[in-house]
């Protein structure tokens, strides 16, 4: 059979010498779907690495550029929803997920629009922080990166972190970068669609034809040239914290920025009064929370705190009616089955017990058992890391503390994580609780929560999709809201006592768009300068 091709250079052309190919699972069914795809090889990579080096070269003399890069953008969007019909239908038979309301009313959407804050981030300019010090002579701004942005999508987002039209996507292209899409090989068919929608969306854009482009799988070795490549200006990447950091050794070897998405297991403080005010109500959050897209979500909460009294114990037991009744989803593939299995492996191995589920569901169905496991507070503080063992599906460990004292030493003992949220009652006696518990979590989180399930991850440019080691490889910057986002894929570009006509428009006297903001003189102005 032959392989579908790759898009490189600015053509859709058959990978070179590639000798192996795959195809995508239906996880519903455990069938394979029909369209082979090539394994790229180290050919294509320098292939299209010279490409969108050639790119960023010619956005240089591109006249127009930030207007060019905001019409590719509003106009992808809106190609993207033209073929909804498609990319819903064929998403839905890579991943299994409903075609609503995930895929056509919650997901697609949300692709949209971020494709379009981007647009507005690019034409308003503001996101490069102009400064402008005018006795000192000096300004300096943000700038696109001295080379493409290479970008790895995870298999949970067919749309919304797809490596081709998702956030890490928009924000390179944003900030002015070519990228070459490394697609996730659980959903190549997704993200073949989108590519060809991009494509055309840039050649009607007048930009360069190697802005987008595209490779469906490469082998580790080929994959570790690509984020270490001379010619590559950074890499992001989501997905699992043993491919991260092996991304990451190879591309801190070759000095190359690469920002990173892997592990967190979100964990929930559910304080005494809350449990007395609302019992059920929370456990129900929880299991929903923990279910939703069948716990594929990197923000899925993964560890419950409570403290062991009547309450506590009687928290569990409805979680664990709720966990053992409720359906179980399917997954997105055999590897993520392999994946909780094996995470579950090494959970009971330290101390935790599995109150229901802990198996693969049986059939051609790619499932596994809603899975609750509880542990005490003691275990878990003489075993911290190996119990915050991620198990990416809709499964949950309860730790169970002998008292406020045992839950806030459970707290100083987590890793970095995307979240972290604790329920307090609605009458102010976990105040206290709660005070002593935030502040331990503030520095061990990215978004603190307080009664709220962590799973919804608004795009707004308020949010913080980040957070401390393992959640990701540097604490600093977000993979969603735009714009702080895009300062991932930007350098920093100082200009000191150089000629006013040879500074960049947004370092100039003159406000190029008259209403973008810069920082002049100490203090933020969309005036020009005087």
């Amino acid at each position: 059979m032959n392989s579908r091709p790759v898009l490189v250079a600015g053509v859709w052309r058959p990978s070179l010498h590639s000798s192996q190919s795959f195809q995508a699972l239906n996880p519903a069914t455990g069938d394979l779907l029909p369209d082979v795809y090539p394994v790229s090889t180290l050919e294509d990579v320098n292939d299209a690495c010279s490409a969108a080096a050639q790119t960023v070269a010619d956005l240089r003399e591109l006249p127009d550029v930030t207007e060019r890069i905001a019409a590719f953008l509003e106009d992808y969007a809106t190609r993207i929803e033209g073929a909804a019909d498609a990319l819903v239908e064929m998403a839905a038979a890579e991943t299994a997920y409903p075609v609503t309301p995930r895929l056509r009313t919650v997901e697609l959407p949300r692709t949209t629009g971020q494709l379009r804050q981007g647009a507005a981030a690019a034409r308003g300019r503001s996101w490069c922080h102009a400064t402008i010090d005018t006795a000192a002579k000096i300004r300096s701004m943000y700038a696109p990166i001295a080379g493409p942005v290479v970008v790895f999508g995870p298999n949970n987002f067919p749309f919304a972190f797809n490596s081709v039209a998702g956030g890490d996507f928009v924000a390179a292209i944003a900030a002015g970068n070519p990228v070459i899409a490394k697609a996730n090989t659980s959903h190549p068919g997704t993200s073949r669609l989108l590519a060809e929608l991009a494509f055309d969306a840039v050649r009607a854009s007048g930009l360069p034809v190697a802005m987008v482009q595209q490779l469906y799988r490469t082998a580790a070795d080929v994959g570790f040239a690509l984020v270490s490549h001379p010619k590559v200006g950074a890499t992001g990447f989501t997905g699992s914290k043993h491919a991260g950091l092996q991304l990451k050794a190879a591309a801190d070897r070759a000095g190359k920025p690469i920002y990173l998405e892997m592990s967190s297991v979100n964990p929930l403080f559910v304080l005494p009064g809350a449990l007395q005010e609302r019992l059920p109500a929370i456990a129900k959050e929880v299991f929903d929370s923990c279910a939703l897209g069948s716990g594929q979500f990197c923000t899925r909460p993964g560890l419950t705190v409570v403290i062991r009294e009547p309450s506590g114990q009687a928290f569990v037991d409805e979680a664990c009616r709720l966990f053992r009744e409720g359906p179980s989803g399917t997954l997105l593939g055999t590897s993520g089955r392999s994946a909780i299995a094996n995470g579950l492996d090494e959970l009971k191995a330290n101390g935790a017990e599995v109150l229901t589920g802990g198996e693969p569901l049986p059939g051609p169905r790619v499932g596994f058992a809603n899975t609750l496991l509880k542990v005490s507070g003691a275990a878990f503080l003489e075993h911290p890391l190996a119990l915050q063992t991620e198990a990416f599906g809709t499964v949950n460990t309860i730790v169970l503390c002998a008292d406020a004292g045992e839950m806030a030493a459970v707290a100083s003992n987590l890793e970095g994580n995307l979240t972290g949220s604790i329920y307090s009652d609605s009458s102010g006696t976990d105040d206290a609780m709660c005070g002593e518990l935030s502040g331990i979590l503030r520095s061990k989180v990215g978004r603190l929560l307080n009664d709220k399930m962590p799973t919804g991850v608004a795009v707004s440019a308020a949010m913080n999709h980040g957070g401390p080691y393992p959640a990701t490889g540097h604490p600093g910057f977000t993979a969603v809201g735009i714009p702080a986002s895009l300062l991932r894929f930007a350098a920093l570009h100082s200009y000191d006592n150089v000629r006013p006509q040879r500074l960049p428009p947004e370092l100039q006297d003159r406000n190029p768009t008259g209403s973008m903001w810069r920082f002049i003189d100490g203090r933020w102005s969309t005036e020009d300068v005087i």
